[in-house]
Order: C-alpha cells, then structure tokens, then sequence
C-alpha cells in the first residue's frame, strides 16, 4: 500500500517560511519526492521478499510433510530444533512438544544412546555418516533406524548442529522375513510337487514290474512247498531202504554219492529257497503298496493310542533295550486306517532304533513328542543316531534307497509310509538335529472336535 504523501509546509511554522527563495523550496519539494519514491519502492520490495520467503517457507513445509523418513534438526547440543510430520507419527508426539527436546530422549536403550554421544562428540563429524539407534515408537516398542547424519553450518560455514534423516527398518525387515517365509514355502511345494510326480511315474513302473513278477514268484513258492512234502517221502522211503542188507556195489555207491549227506542238508536247501520266495513275494507286496492306493477301511483313528500300540510292538520284537521318551500331548483323532497309520509309526520307530544302535558305545533312543495346533497334529520322531548324510536328504523317500547293509532292508519302507501319509492328507519329512541325529515329522490333519 503506497505512502501518504506529505506536504512540505504542513509541520513548518510560518515565520521559518519568510526568506526562502522559490527554488530553494522547489528543490526541497523535489528531494522529498525522491525519499517518497524511494520508500514506496523499497516498501513493494519488502513485501514481494516477504511473499517469496512465505512461498519458499510453505514449499520447505510441504516437503516435510511429505518425507516418509523420519527427520531431526538438532543443534550443538543435541536439542531439537525441527522435526517433520514422519517422526512426530512415529514416537506420537507433537512437533511443538519435540521443540527443545534432547535427542536422547527418543532413544530405546543404552547402546543407542552410547553410539549418539560417540557421534556428538566429534568436532568434525563426518559427511554422511550412517547412525544406528534403536527409537521407540508411541507404543513402547523398539524400532531401530538407520540415521544418515550430516553437518549444518551457519552462513560463516560455523557448525551449529546436525540434520539427522532416517528410515525405520520395521516395516522393511517384517516384509524382507515374509518374503522369505514365502520363498521357503515355495521350495518346499516345489520339492514336494517334484517328489510326488516322481513317486507317480515310479508308481506305474512298480505296478508293472510286480505284476510281472507275481506268477512267477507265486510258481516258486507252489513247487518249493511240493518239493518239502517230496523231500519228508524221500527221506523216509530211504530211511527205510537202508535199514536192509543192501548188496556191497549199492553201498559202495551211497558213499560216494554221499546220499546220507544229501537227505541231511536237503531239508535246509528247501527252507533256504522257502525264505527267499517268501522274502521275494514281500518285495512284490511292498510294491504293490507302494504303487497302488490300496482302498481300505477308513474310521475316526486316536493317534495317540497307534503311537503306543506301535512302541510296544517294536520294543517287544525287536528292539527290547531301546529307549523311547514319548510325550503325549492332547486326544485326537485322524481321519483314516488304524493299520496303515501304524504301520507308519512302526517303520519309523524301527528305523530310528536302526539308526541309533549301530553305535554299540551308546544306548540308543528316540524322543517322539506330539502337538496340535488348530487343525492339524504334528508327530516329532527324533533319535540319537549319527544322522542322515547332506546327500541322501533328498533321497531318504525314495523306493530301493537304503543305507543298511544288504539284506537288512530294501529300501520301501520309509517310500511305503510316505504314499500312505499323502493319502491321509499329511506330510513326511526328514532333517537333521543340530546337536546330532536325524528328525521325521509327521503331519496329519485332525478331526475338529
């Protein structure tokens, strides 16, 4: 708004008026003109500035505003001078209470602290130095941030404090660990999804192999069976044959045949070749198993009572100085066969008692501990073995694999029981235990109450 122009005469008294020429007044006039424009111009120039600061002030504003990373403006003494709107969200404080406030004060804990007074304490910090403190939020709860700070000076270039600009590492770490949960249960889906196609096509050759592998077997067991009655006739017949005066060239000839050593061994010969039929034909079986998704009853199952029915039967067979810890947890029941399911619990019991007594030095033992959570109940079966090699991890499921010396197994068992626990709706798995052993969780959906 422009100035009131004064009139030259308006504060002089009169008699100081007489004696001045007129172009001494004109020359007043005009030098009074010229401090008025001068005033009117530097008043619009005040005022354009002021509009220029009020602008540049709300655009300072506005950024503030909108930093998603909290900022501090302190100065030598570690006081707040300036905040921004992230950091007053964060602890829930207003920015006139922040005013004034020590830095400190906004730290969780005794190392925070330590590493803010180790940076203060620098007479010349660091450009762009990175400070990791811990904050706590309007909750209480601990939230660490990594504050990038950086000197501010004055127009002298005089250090007056300190601008502190950071990004809490909550929000990111909790996304960085879902995002690896995610990616682990991909892994294991795709391992999973991988195994099961393999067990698939597996599962079709099996089939075709047992079939084939059936009548034969069947032929073998049938004739050996024949061959003991025939072998009990002979043996009697004979018996009594040499009982008689037999001529001297027919014993002569008994001798070197050794006739008496061959109806004693024959017996023997005859069972040996029983148990390796029989032993064949529960190969074929295991197959057939494995292969095909045997339809059987299917009921309300206590898990818990399988567990101990299937302790009971490996200890009193063949496991009688085996230590089994077991920890039952609450009743429930599975959907599916009680004879399936402990044919289960029975093969991974035996093979932890496997496992763990090929050490003669220690007893062996097996910790099975059982726990339901929401929908589904999970099994622990951990022994005191030396544990599953890194590069049979992968392959413990697999049909025929087997780490036992020949003839102590063929490999079905753990193959058997994890088609039977896909069946059930479950999951088998196999890891190591950091302090040594191998570990099988078994996972099995429950029957909701």
């Amino acid at each position: 708004m422009p100035l009131p122009r004064p009139s030259p005469l308006q504060h002089l008294p009169s008699e100081e008026l007489e004696g001045v020429d007129e172009a001494t007044w004109l020359d007043v006039i005009h030098k009074m003109d010229e401090v008025y424009s001068k005033l009117v111009a530097d008043e619009v120039e005040l005022e354009e500035k002021n509009a220029q600061l009020e602008q540049s002030q709300q655009f300072i504003f506005s950024l503030l505003s909108a930093m998603s990373d909290v900022l501090i403006a302190c100065n030598q003494d570690g006081l707040i001078e300036e905040t921004n709107a992230a950091l007053c969200e964060l602890v829930g404080r207003t920015e006139q209470s922040l005013r004034g406030t020590p830095v400190v004060e906004l730290l969780a804990d005794a190392a925070s602290v330590a590493h803010w007074r180790q940076s203060t304490e620098q007479q010349t910090p660091r450009e762009g130095a990175v400070l990791e403190v811990n904050l706590r939020d309007a909750r209480g709860q601990v939230v660490p941030v990594d504050l990038n700070c950086t000197p501010r000076r004055n127009s002298d270039g005089r250090l007056v404090g300190r601008v502190l600009v950071g990004r809490p590492l909550g929000e990111l770490k909790r996304a960085y660990h879902q995002l690896r949960e995610a990616h682990e249960a991909l892994k294991r889906a795709q391992q999973q999804l991988m195994h099961s196609e393999k067990m698939a096509s597996l599962g079709r050759l099996v089939a075709g192999v047992a079939h084939e592998l059936n009548n034969p077997i069947s032929f073998v067991l049938g004739n050996v069976h024949v061959l003991q009655r025939y072998g009990t006739r002979l043996d009697s017949y004979l018996a009594a044959l040499h009982r008689l005066e037999l001529p001297s060239d027919v014993q002569a000839q008994r001798a070197e045949l050794r006739i008496d050593h061959l109806l004693k061994d024959l017996p023997s010969l005859l069972e040996g070749t029983l148990e390796g039929a029989q032993r064949t034909a529960d190969i074929v079986n295991g197959l057939k198993r494995f292969s095909t998704a045997v339809h059987e009853e299917i009921a309300p199952v206590e898990i818990s009572e399988v567990v101990e029915r299937a302790i009971l039967w490996v200890k009193k067979g063949t496991a009688p100085r085996f230590e089994v810890h077991w920890t039952r947890g609450p009743d429930c029941q599975v959907s599916g066969n009680a004879g399936q399911l402990l044919q289960v619990m029975m093969n991974l019991i035996q093979n932890a008692y496997d496992a763990a007594g090929s050490d003669d030095t220690r007893t062996p033992e097996l910790r099975i501990e059982m726990t339901v959570s929401g929908s589904s109940v999970q099994l622990r079966f951990a022994d005191n073995g030396p544990g599953i090699a890194p590069e049979h991890l992968s392959r413990v499921f697999d049909p025929f694999f087997t780490t036992k010396r020949v003839g102590k197994g063929t490999g079905l068992g753990l193959s058997i029981s994890y088609g039977i626990v896909e069946q059930h709706g479950g999951k088998l798995s196999a890891a190591n235990l950091p302090q040594g052993g191998a570990e099988f969780v078994l996972t099995l959906p429950v029957i909701p109450p």
